[in-house]
């Protein structure tokens, strides 16, 4: 069974067709670490994302991750990290994180307020 979708309301255009969403604590602290890629369409979104932050340790791959509100707008997109990169520290006003493969965001142009319709 595939997980909800996201996509950018402005532009109509798919972010991801399958997120995966960790249910635990600790499912949302292991994340996307220790696998080998994040395949295309697929995504993690990590709700909610304690202090609106994420790491980098023991990622093998870079990713996408656009920070959400509790509206789903996005608060900040940060492109391509790069896997060991460590940590991105809180961002105002996130509760929630997509996690997406490398390049995803590149041709959204998705800017602060954007909506990203999840279901």
């Amino acid at each position: 069974m595939a997980g909800p979708r996201a996509v950018h309301a402005r532009t109509g255009k798919l972010l991801a067709e399958d997120l995966e969403v960790p249910r635990t604590f600790l499912g949302r602290g292991i994340g996307l670490m220790f696998r080998r890629e994040l395949e295309p369409g697929r995504g993690m979104w990590i709700n909610p994302c304690e202090g609106g932050s994420i790491h980098m340790l023991f990622m093998r791959f870079s990713i996408d991750a656009v920070f959400l509100d509790s509206k789903e707008r996005v608060r900040k997109v940060y492109a391509k990290l790069p896997p060991w990169y460590g940590v991105v520290w809180f961002v105002w006003g996130a509760r929630s994180v997509l996690e997406l493969p490398p390049g995803s965001t590149a041709e959204l142009d998705l800017q602060r307020g954007d909506e990203i319709h999840i279901s």
